[in-house]
């Protein structure tokens, strides 16, 4: 079985807990996610099985969508709502106008610091481990892009919020400037992660419905199949020879490419990094590897081997 499955992850659990539960749920080991979510949030988590998981580079780095509530007032240690507080506190709120001119500032390409109770990894180590060990580490911040940061209602001191933003993003952090910035405090209170790129909460599923279509062996009910993914990329179809090249991770020369496809999403396509990539498909059908084509020629270079065919 090969693919992804869109999970709708609720509170309470990690995204290692979900990849845990789809590995017992489906008796295969190999399966991944796109992307953690904190235990604090809810919402959609991207889960691989099977050769899928070698598409985690391409992603995991699609932009997302979230919807929460910040809660004014105080600050905490981890930035959310499960923290201690770290600041007094204040109920001196905001006018609305002030709000919505404070949350502008966060719009564009940012300097962003994790929060330091995170995943994310200094010389090694994630953050969360120095911070509970009392060790040394060095908070560094790192771009990230926010296209949109939308009040949906302001009741102080919460506010509801909608937020496009590029991977790598931490909405924690989002909370907590938003805080510092206006001199009041703030921190997380509720999060939810509505979309990832093309795929979208509404089209997820809960563990126990996923569990229940396994068990009536209707997977195609609730796997999106590897053939179908990445669409956005040309699709070139191969001759058996060309096939064979593919798997072993040589170049494939023109005379073996049977055709080029280029399918709406492709053609869509501007980026550049997207314009380099193609899907490597057999003649039966079966994606391969993805291809860059070799600059200045006509043959094509398998970068990522997804089926070597002895597996």
């Amino acid at each position: 079985m090969d693919g992804i499955i869109l999970v709708n992850k609720p509170k309470g659990i990690t995204s290692h807990d979900v990849v845990a539960q789809i590995r017992n749920i489906l008796g295969i080991q190999k399966v991944g996610h796109y992307g953690t979510l904190d235990p604090l949030a809810s919402g959609l988590v991207i889960v691989a099985v099977g050769k899928t998981t070698r598409l985690f580079p391409f992603y995991s780095k699609k932009d997302k969508i979230y919807t929460g509530r910040i809660r004014l007032g105080f600050s905490t240690d981890t930035y959310d709502s499960t923290g201690k507080p770290t600041s007094s506190k204040s109920k001196k709120y905001p006018q609305k106008s002030a709000l919505l001119n404070g949350m502008k500032i966060f719009v564009g390409n940012i300097e962003q610091v994790s929060p330091p109770y995170s995943a994310k990894k200094y010389k090694g180590k994630p953050l969360y481990e120095l911070v509970r060990g009392k060790k040394d580490y060095e908070l560094r911040s790192s771009k990230v892009s926010v296209y949109s940061f939308d009040l949906i209602q302001f009741t102080p001191p919460e506010l509801e919020f909608k937020v496009r933003c590029s991977s790598g993003t931490y909405i924690r952090s989002l909370a907590h400037d938003l805080g510092q910035h206006l001199e009041c405090g703030a921190h997380l209170s509720e999060l939810t992660r509505t979309s990832i790129g093309e795929y979208h909460l509404n089209e997820s599923m809960d563990l126990e419905k996923i569990k229940h279509l396994n068990e009536e062996g209707k997977f195609e009910e609730f796997v999106i199949p590897l053939e179908i993914l990445l669409p956005e990329f040309p699709k070139i179809i191969l001759s058996e020879r060309g096939s064979v090249l593919a798997k072993n991770g040589n170049k494939v020369f023109p005379e073996y490419i049977q055709k080029i496809i280029h399918d709406e999403s492709s053609v869509k396509s501007t980026s550049k990094t997207e314009e380099t990539h193609f899907r490597m498909f057999s003649l039966e059908g079966k994606f391969l590897a993805l291809g860059r084509k070799s600059p200045g020629k006509n043959d094509f270079h398998p970068f990522l081997v997804i089926d070597a065919g002895n597996e």
